[in-house]
């Protein structure tokens, strides 16, 4: 078994974020693609009822953020901390990982599972969801829950893979699973007729593949890092360390259940299912390109993370300033598309006259701070790669919690009363909350920066016989 980590620490930093980042950004796009997919095939589909099935998807995200966030809780935790652990050449202990991240993952698989089929209805009806979408909407999560375990299952796994040394591995998993969604969508959408049923189904048996293949890894006698016997046994200190690092990305997925929830509320008082369909389809077009960051930012944080763990942190500064210019000039792109091609985009989705009429200038209030965005999130997820779980959390949270549900309750109401649009309103709160979040960040950078010093030695948190393996475990 060949050990793919030790180029983490000798290969040039521009060629391992390249090789790391561009199959994690295709393991992001196309996750995107799950949900994409279904939006592009059903807002389109010959029934007539593409607007409705669109709002009833919608209604459904806070749903898929809440389990997206346990599986980042789970996945992004371990992914970092087994990084950390490789850079200290402790293989053992990356291997307890790997089985309590699957310990995990059932545990709060079966938890979210069973809680979704008792409380369902009342759910999405709190989401926002209307008597013409509450059927539709319960319809596609009756069927694609199981699956949304499954996608929580593979996106652990994959982090796992990527952060032991097989980065291409993990992106074909990816794109596999979405090139059968895609085919499955259309068999089922379009030649079936079947509708939301028919998305929900492509969902669930293409992420079913992909997790099957994900175990299969950790099985093979080739893998660097397998499932051992060991590894299974539950410990307490891994639990902790795993949940201290994903606490962060769980708490701003959290905030995105919280926040499309509110919007959903708020778009549908003052704008009816065409603005929630609208915010549906600009979430996904959205989600696109801040999957493209995400990407970027998993491709850095296997580097980030070994290297801090080896204290190599000129290495560690290096691939941050690296990632930060690709993914704001990437952002710019973004802006620079929605405000050219708004009309297009939209109508990859809908091109129904009402629903472009209020999707143009949504998109663009949504992406005139794309730059800012990318800033915030590779902000977040250094301070994530660094086991710096709390700080992750406030940089994380600072663009949805502490800036964008306030301004989302208190403008569209007052636009509204002072004889404006509320839902303008709801837009111009996304706008605002970009910047302020890229100012907190930005601030917190600063109070951090030593990390980046030469001759800086990371502080272990705990005593060594707290954070790790006890005596007698090796």
């Amino acid at each position: 078994m060949e050990d793919k980590t030790k180029e983490l620490e000798s290969k040039p930093i521009r060629q391992l974020l390249w090789a790391y980042a561009l199959p994690a950004v295709a393991s992001q796009v196309v996750t995107s693609v799950y949900n994409i997919v279904d939006r592009i095939f059903l807002g389109h589909s010959g029934d007539g009822m593409g607007t409705l099935y669109l709002a009833a998807l919608a209604i459904t995200f806070p749903i898929m953020n809440i389990i997206h966030a346990f599986g980042a809780l789970v996945g992004a935790g371990a992914a970092a901390r087994m990084s950390i652990v490789l850079g200290r050449k402790d293989i053992r202990w990356a291997e307890k990982i790997l089985g309590n991240t699957m310990l995990l993952t059932f545990f709060f698989g079966f938890m979210f599972v069973t809680a979704g089929y008792i409380w369902m209805r009342p759910i999405l009806t709190l989401f926002g969801a209307s008597s013409q979408t509450i059927d539709a909407a319960c319809l596609y999560m009756d069927i694609v829950l199981p699956g949304m375990f499954l996608v929580t299952l593979t996106y652990n796994l994959t982090g796992l893979i990527r952060a032991s040394g097989y980065p291409m591995k993990a992106m074909w998993i990816m794109i596999g699973g979405a090139v059968v969604n895609i085919f499955l969508d259309y068999l089922l959408i379009n030649v079936a007729g079947m509708g939301v049923a028919g998305a929900a189904w492509g969902t669930t048996i293409s992420m079913a593949l992909t997790a099957v293949v994900s175990v299969a890894h950790f099985v093979m006698p080739h893998s660097f890092i397998r499932f051992k016997r060991h590894a299974w046994v539950p410990k307490l200190y891994i639990f902790r360390n795993i949940l201290a690092i994903g606490i962060s990305p769980f708490s701003m997925n959290v905030a995105a259940f919280a926040v499309v929830a509110i919007l959903n509320r708020q778009l549908s008082t003052y704008g009816g299912d065409n603005a929630v369909a609208v915010y549906g389809v600009i979430n996904s077009a959205i989600g696109l390109i801040i999957m493209m960051f995400l990407g970027f930012c998993q491709g850095m944080q296997p580097i980030a993370g070994y290297n801090y763990g080896a204290s190599h942190n000129d290495r560690l500064k290096e691939v941050y300033m690296l990632t930060m210019k690709v993914c704001v000039i990437l952002g710019i792109v973004g802006t620079v598309s929605a405000f050219a091609f708004p009309r297009a985009i939209i109508g990859c989705f809908n091109s129904e006259e009402p629903i472009i009429a209020v999707g143009v200038p949504a998109l663009r209030y949504l992406m005139a701070f794309a730059p800012l965005i990318a800033f915030t999130v590779v902000n977040s997820q250094l301070f994530q790669s660094i086991d710096q779980p709390w700080i992750a959390i406030v940089t994380s949270l600072s663009r949805q919690v502490i800036f964008l549900i306030p301004l989302s309750l208190i403008i569209p109401g007052m636009m509204f009363r002072a004889g404006g649009d509320g839902v303008t309103g709801v837009w111009l709160s996304c706008m605002i909350c970009d910047v302020l979040g890229a100012v907190l960040s930005a601030v917190l950078l600063v109070t951090h920066r030593q990390v980046f010093h030469i001759g800086y030695v990371p502080p272990e948190r705990k005593p060594r016989k707290e954070a790790g393996p006890k005596e007698g475990e090796k």
